[in-house]
Parts: C-alpha cells; sequence; structure tokens
C-alpha cells in the first residue's frame, strides 16, 4: 500500500489530541516551515499506516526528533525529545498534520538513522501511545507519576489564582480598570504554565470584560465568581461527586475521553455551524437520538483554515454508535462507525415550552454552573419583535424567550420569521445566560431548515 493509500485526514489527526490547546498548537506546527528532514515509509506491509519522522524548530539551538510509528494496526506510537508531557506532543500532531496535506510536503523515503533506531527498537514489541525519547518503553506507573505532577502544578496555579482574586476583591474594580488587560494576560500565561487551559482561558475572558461598556463591573464580578468557584472546585475535587468531579476536572483543562459502552442508534442531525479562529475552525454539531431520546454535541475540528472533515446535513439522520464523555450534564458524544442517510427524518425531539426550557436550563446550571448554553427544542411559539428587540412568544402567558443580540442581528432571524409567518413553530437552539439562539426551525411541512 501506498503512501498515499494510507494517508490520514486532519480530521483524524486533530481528534487524537489531548486537549483544546495541542489542536491549536498542531495547526501552527502543520505547515512546512518549521520543519526540515521529513519523510515517511511507504505503509507496507502494514495497512494502518507509514512511519514519519522530521525534525521540528524550537525555542533552542538543537531542532526537537520528532518520530510517528502508524505500522502497527493495534495503534500509534510517538518519539520526541521535547519536555512535553502530553500524548501525543504538539510536534508529533503537527508532523501528522503535516503530513495529512494533499500533496504535502512529507515525501517517501528512508529514515535517518536516528529515527531508524527507534524504528528497528519498536520491532516486535506492542504498539503503544507513550511518548518518549527514542527506545524508551511505554510505562503505566510514569504516567501515573506525570499525572500527579500535573495535578500538583494545577492546584499550584489554583492557588495562585484564589490569591490574586482575593487582591482584587481588596482593590475594588477600580484598579482593575486602571491596570487594564495586562495583568489577566500575565495572570492567565501563569495558568498556562500550571497546565491549566481552561483557568486560562477564563482569565483572558475577565481581562476583556474590563471596560468593555456599560455593566461592565457585573459582568468582572460574575466571571470572578465563576473563575472563583472552579478553582475551589478543583481544590476540592476529591470531596465532589464523581460527576461533578468530572466536569471540574474538563472545565479546568484536564483532556477526558469517552467512556462507557456504546450504543448503537439513528440520530438526527439537528444542526452544525463552524466558529473559525486564527489557528483551528470548530465545528458544532447538534444530533438528537430517535431511539434514546438523548441530545448530544459532536466536535469536529479543522487545522489552519480548512473545513472540518466530519460534515453531516441538517435534517439528515445518522445511525451510528455512541460514547459520551464524562461530567455532570455533559452533553458531547462521540459517534463512531457513522451510515449516512439523507432522506428526510420524521422523528423530531419531544418540544417543550417556555417555562420547562428555562427550568431546564437552570437545571443544567445547576449540576455544571460554568456551562454557557444547553440544548432545548421549543414548540408552539412564533417570532415577535418590539422596542425591547426579538423574542420566542409563547401561548398567551406562556412566557417569552429573548433571542441573543447575535442572532437577531443575523440573517436567520428572518428566516425564522419567514417559515413562522405568524403561526407556531417548533425551533432547536442553545439557551444561555445571553437568550436563546435558534439553529434550525421545523418548516410546517415537516422539513428541518438551518439558520445558521
Amino acid at each position: 500500500m501506498t503512501q498515499q493509500g494510507v494517508r490520514w485526514t486532519s480530521e483524524r489527526v486533530l481528534a487524537m489530541a489531548p486537549d483544546a490547546a495541542s489542536r491549536k498548537a498542531a495547526a501552527e506546527l502543520g505547515t512546512a516551515g518549521p520543519w526540515s528532514g521529513t519523510g515517511c515509509s511507504d505503509g507496507a506491509p502494514a495497512a494502518a499506516g507509514p512511519a514519519l519522522w522530521g525534525l521540528c524548530k524550537g525555542g533552542g539551538a538543537a531542532p526537537y526528533r520528532t518520530v510517528v510509528d502508524l505500522r502497527d494496526p493495534a495503534g500509534p506510537a510517538y518519539s520526541c525529545d521535547c519536555v512535553s508531557r502530553k500524548v501525543p506532543c504538539k510536534h508529533a500532531l503537527g508532523l501528522l498534520t503535516l503530513w495529512s496535506l494533499p500533496q504535502g510536503p512529507v515525501a517517501p523515503g528512508a529514515p535517518p538513522d536516528w529515527a531508524g533506531r527507534w524504528l528497528g527498537g519498536r520491532a516486535g514489541r506492542p504498539a503503544g501511545a507513550a511518548l518518549a525519547p527514542a527506545g524508551a518503553p511505554a510505562d503505566p506507573e510514569a504516567a501515573r507519576r506525570r499525572a500527579e505532577r500535573r495535578a500538583e502544578r494545577v492546584t499550584a496555579g489554583a492557588l495562585e489564582l484564589e490569591r490574586r482574586l482575593a487582591d482584587l476583591m481588596r482593590g475594588g474594580l477600580a484598579a482593575v480598570e486602571r491596570e487594564g488587560r495586562a495583568v489577566w494576560e500575565e495572570t492567565a500565561a501563569r495558568m498556562v504554565d500550571a497546565q491549566a487551559p481552561g483557568l486560562a482561558a477564563r482569565a483572558r475572558e475577565l481581562g476583556a470584560l474590563t471596560g468593555s461598556g456599560p455593566g461592565w463591573p457585573v459582568r468582572v464580578l460574575e466571571e470572578c465568581a465563576l473563575l472563583h468557584l472552579l478553582a475551589r472546585g478543583w481544590l476540592h475535587r476529591d470531596t465532589l461527586p464523581a460527576p461533578l468531579a468530572a466536569t471540574v476536572r474538563t472545565r479546568v483543562g484536564l483532556p477526558s475521553p469517552p467512556v462507557g459502552p456504546p450504543s448503537r442508534d439513528r440520530w438526527l442531525v439537528l444542526a452544525s455551524y463552524d466558529t473559525p479562529d486564527a489557528r483551528l475552525t470548530t465545528r458544532r454539531i447538534w444530533v438528537h437520538g430517535t431511539e434514546s431520546g438523548r441530545t448530544g454535541l459532536v466536535l469536529s475540528y479543522g487545522a489552519a483554515g480548512r473545513a472540518p472533515e466530519v460534515s453531516f446535513p441538517v435534517g439528515s439522520t445518522v445511525d451510528a454508535e455512541a460514547v459520551w464523555y464524562p461530567g455532570a450534564g455533559q452533553s458531547r458524544v462521540e459517534l463512531t462507525g457513522a451510515a449516512l442517510d439523507p432522506g428526510p427524518c420524521p422523528v423530531r425531539p419531544a418540544g417543550v415550552g417556555v417555562a420547562e426550557a428555562v427550568a431546564g436550563y437552570g437545571g443544567a446550571v445547576a449540576v455544571d454552573p460554568w456551562l454557557e448554553s444547553c440544548p432545548v427544542t421549543v414548540s408552539g411559539v412564533r417570532p415577535a419583535g418590539s422596542g425591547a428587540g426579538w423574542s420566542l412568544l409563547g401561548p398567551a402567558g406562556g412566557g417569552a424567550l429573548p433571542l441573543t443580540s447575535a442572532f437577531q442581528r443575523s440573517p436567520g432571524l428572518w428566516r425564522l420569521v419567514s417559515v413562522s409567518g405568524g403561526a407556531d413553530v417548533t425551533v432547536f437552539g442553545e439557551l444561555g445566560f445571553e437568550g436563546f439562539r435558534p439553529l434550525a426551525v421545523w418548516a410546517p411541512e415537516g422539513g428541518l431548515v438551518p439558520l445558521v
């Protein structure tokens, strides 16, 4: 089998990343600029893939030597002389991303001596995910110690964050406005050093809120409370119920793979939209199990401005096995062995009224206080505008869901109004603290119309 015949997709590469920070780093390193001496075997005789190698320029004088072995169908193995404790490291992911490019610069050839020695030493050994200097065996005890050391770093970061929040409360918000974002950018950098990317992201968000417009002190205090709660949750994670402890680990930024036995279902694709940034495009796909009745979120990623590989048309159904990610109220799911049926699906989620939707959001926040929004299908509502903006109105006395300001500025609003025509409709979307964001609406004839 040729190297072209076993080339992975960028989606498959990014799915191996241990966390979001690794995915972004892989997108940055998945270009020819930092690499030299790259090459690959032809993939024979195994069908899993070739062996890859390359030298990646880093901060020091000597480049990082990176090798990825995809030849064993049991799974890939990695070697890199960087100091990262992540498996795989960003250099291995970057090399895989570079190789996944069509007509990319990773050409077939013979490995250099340093890569050949490690690849030769793997002969007769089982494949593993140990990321270590060339020839080092996988060691579960070493992995456990690495996890403990990372937990210690995160704990130190959480304690430092608590001290900074206490200083903020003592000094008052006027001092925050004078200092601007710089102090929180520095705090975020400290959280990155502590290997807590979730805490770092929230620290940056706090800095962005400072002086951001009328009412910013209230928003800063709200974010400080959530950040304080997350830090305290980590420090007392051993006393929390297992689902909430898993949520805290995820929110702090520790990777958690899906767990539990897979369950097969037919999944109705409710919505799909992309959120791009300079390094990564994230695709959010909402699906609904027609038999289980569960609504789940499939995340897919694309590197370097490329669209993610996973693409399911809205309104289609996917026959697939699902494994859910751990955590209280967690909606993220991984689908495997997907078979797409593009035809219309007669099954739809059971819609709820406005009051039930709000109560459901309150229950979701109760088990995951850091939740930004949750999926909900509301029925018997119609869009209506007023001087205060647009809302979804329920029956007389049934309340209203204000639409997010971002949605009110989008073409989706007028598509929703057109489909409704003043009549009641059923709408699927995300309900959060900023309001309701419609993502799809069922037309009177039964078809699902995307709004994003």
